[in-house]
């Protein structure tokens, strides 16, 4: 695929030429926005983020409501995906990264392809007071007041620089350069520890806040029953461990550092749509391994509580997670004073 990556970037830099130039024009909707977004193709953990967003501006009374694209879903166009009220849609009509922080945050939510439509249409119908974007970095159709950049610490410091090239034959979305669109960029070294970054890739985030990310394991939730379990009493267990996201190598290290066995894993690709056919592969997997119980991501989780039945014989979790920050209180602030800014620009 390498002949394609030229052709690639020729696109990716006339269309962002396109709104640099202002020929292209951003559309703005009376309400602040934080965008979330990454450069490669998933696996960097916006999902978290949003809903770590999410929660903190409940906390600062900012009525939060969410919206995305609200990829792998069934459906088209602009949906409501949950209102005042709580959810109204299932994971397969929104897509599972937004019905996920739906449920978690209780948020209103809508997807839709355009994102400006489909913000307007949840303010007019729930009146939210801000808007936390889902995986917009590269959606420029939509003004935003704080731009969020997160990259994964495992792809900056990859030894490979093929996976640093451009898409198709790497995981970039658009060149490294593009960093500079961003208000803030936040490193996110999931369950690892933190390395030293290349100053050859640093250096596209000069003169830009940079803040340093990673995941909290909380505990384990039963999916059939929602009861919650201490990651202790998993401690020495061997489980199968299931996964339908972008970066797996991040969950099974969260297990292994919990001490479970997981040399039994189902690897599926990332927003894998689960039918009865690889459930009851799971299931024949469980058995032949002896497994003591199937351990999945909450990402998956919501698409396998609607085959309660087919696993009621199964104890089947989802490890419950939370993306924290180093520096807390300064990202807090941070956003505060860019909403801040928006509405005193308004009022």
């Amino acid at each position: 695929m390498l002949p394609i990556v030229p052709l690639y970037g020729i696109v990716v830099w006339f269309r962002n030429m396109l709104f640099d130039l202002g020929i292209f024009k951003s559309t703005g909707v009376k309400r602040p926005v934080v965008s979330v977004g990454n450069l490669t193709v998933g696996g960097s953990g916006k999902t978290p983020l949003v809903i770590f967003l999410a929660e903190l501006f409940k906390k600062h009374k900012l009525d939060p409501g969410v919206v995305s694209r609200g990829y792998g879903r069934e459906t088209k166009g602009v949906i409501l995906v949950a209102d005042r009220s709580g959810v109204i849609r299932t994971a397969e009509e929104s897509g599972d990264e937004i019905f996920q922080t739906a449920v978690e945050c209780r948020v209103p939510a809508a997807v839709g392809e355009n994102r400006v439509e489909a913000a307007t249409r949840l303010i007019e119908t729930t009146d939210v007071g801000s808007i936390i974007l889902d995986d917009a970095f590269q959606h420029r159709w939509i003004e935003r007041d704080a731009n969020l950049l997160i990259v994964a610490q495992r792809f900056l410091v990859d030894e490979n620089p093929l996976r640093r090239s451009l898409f198709p034959t790497g995981n970039l979305r658009e060149p490294f350069s593009r960093a500079q669109r961003a208000d803030a960029v936040i490193i996110n070294r999931k369950f690892t520890e933190k390395k030293e970054i290349p100053q050859n890739l640093l250096r596209y985030m000069s003169g830009k806040k940079i803040f340093h990310a990673y995941y909290e394991p909380l505990y384990f939730v039963d999916i059939k029953t929602d009861k919650t379990y201490s990651a202790k009493e998993f401690t020495g267990q061997k489980s199968l461990c299931v996964s339908g996201i972008a970066n797996p190598h991040s969950f099974v290290s969260a297990l292994e550092q919990l001490h479970i066995d997981t040399s039994n894993r189902m690897i599926f690709i990332d927003h894998k749509a689960y039918t009865e056919k690889e459930v009851e592969k799971v299931r024949k997997l469980f058995y032949s391994t002896n497994a003591y119980s199937v351990i999945t991501t909450q990402k998956d989780a919501v698409k396998f509580v609607k085959f309660s039945r087919e696993l009621d014989d199964i104890d089947i979790y989802y490890l419950k997670i939370r993306l924290r920050l180093d520096e807390e209180q300064e990202f807090e602030q941070f956003i505060l004073n860019k909403i801040k800014a928006t509405k005193q620009k308004t009022s």
